[in-house]
């Protein structure tokens, strides 16, 4: 029970690329060119092989903090976004662009601005004395939005809006797409007089009711101005709005099938279908949009609802800006449309034959 080396060879601390070296019979470079990229014309793949192996069963790392330095990098990306701590949607984001990172070596140090444009110039500007390797700037609704100063001077990446420049890449909603799944999915279930409640001047509204009025147009169905009730995005305003649609109209003369601008307005839709007596959803079917966490699945009924993508887009995101680090090359400023999945519930059935 002397004081010899323990089974790693390394006296008992962290393993290192020696110790992988020693345990696989090669040399120490060899190692490094494994673990640096380098290994592919150096090494064989039988080599190669040998030397993961033995780095598993180690329990080996690299040191991302040593390899930075040599690489001159910091294995940081900063993500900067307006409104972490009030969007039920920011933890999906998040969780996408740090477990990314993670999987490539990477961390992510997180900023809250509150939407305050003085705030993100300076949390830019701190993140770039940091010397993080590239930057996120993400939105947490969608929307066109002021490059932050500075963001220019690092590889760059936006989620989930749009630069008002046109000027770096961007990571988005397919929100268009969404409108038109959800108007099919209306459709499908042999829905022909539908309506649409809530929503705004956003782009968000904007592309979600272009894309609802795409998929009418191709089935031939007609969509009634007045069945178009733009009152905004929260509880009350799908109330209002249904009650004009529903209070005091016959049931042939009103729609069967209500899409909803977002899950909050759902919420109010149901709550006056619940006070108007009507049935969902044997006499009116019901679809949100958001899949909002805590909410649509605890709706009565369960919320059939278009997923925004926020976990899809923080991995995009992050993706795209490790990508663009490690090639060194700047993407141009494109924008990548990210699909928005339906989850299907019980607020959705069959349109009623009378």
């Amino acid at each position: 029970m002397g004081g010899g080396e323990d089974r790693n060879g390394s006296g008992g601390g962290r393993p290192t690329s020696k110790d992988v070296a020693r345990r696989a019979g090669v040399s120490h470079t060899a190692v490094s060119f494994v673990f640096n990229g380098r290994a592919e014309g150096n090494l064989s793949p039988a080599t190669q092989e040998r030397i993961r192996v033995a780095a598993a069963e180690l329990g080996y790392r690299p040191d991302p903090v040593a390899r930075g330095l040599r690489r001159r990098r910091t294995a940081v990306i900063g993500l900067v976004t307006d409104e972490i701590a009030s969007s039920p949607f920011a933890g999906r984001l998040l969780r996408g662009a740090m477990e990314t990172a993670w999987d490539q070596d990477h961390l992510v140090l997180t900023i809250d601005s509150g939407g305050d444009p003085a705030k993100e110039d300076a949390a830019v500007a701190e993140l770039l004395d940091r010397r993080v390797d590239g930057i996120i700037y993400a939105a947490m609704s969608l929307r066109r939005v002021r490059v932050p100063e500075g963001l220019h001077r690092t590889h760059s990446v936006l989620a989930n809006c749009l630069p008002e420049d046109d000027s770096l890449p961007a990571v988005v909603p397919a929100e268009r797409a969404g409108g038109r799944t959800a108007a099919r999915l209306l459709l499908d279930a042999g829905h022909r007089r539908i309506a649409m409640v809530g929503g705004q001047d956003d782009i968000a509204s904007v592309e979600r009711l272009r894309g609802f009025r795409d998929a009418l147009r191709a089935a031939g169905v007609t969509l009634p101005k007045e069945w178009v009730v733009r009152s905004g995005g929260e509880i009350v305003a799908g109330y209002e709005g249904a009650a004009r649609l529903l209070e005091g109209v016959a049931p042939r003369q009103r729609p069967t099938g209500v899409f909803c601008y977002n899950d909050r307005v759902a919420a109010g839709v149901l709550h006056a279908a619940t006070r108007l007596g009507i049935a969902v959803p044997e006499e009116l079917s019901v679809i949100g949009y958001d899949d909002q966490e805590h909410m649509a699945a605890f709706l009565a009924p369960p919320l059939t609802s278009v997923g925004l993508p926020h976990r899809a887009m923080g991995e995009a995101a992050a993706r795209l800006l490790l990508d663009t680090i490690d090639t060194g090359r700047t993407p141009p400023a494109t924008v990548r449309r990210l699909a928005c999945p339906v989850v299907s519930r019980s607020s959705v059935g069959p349109a009623p034959t009378r």
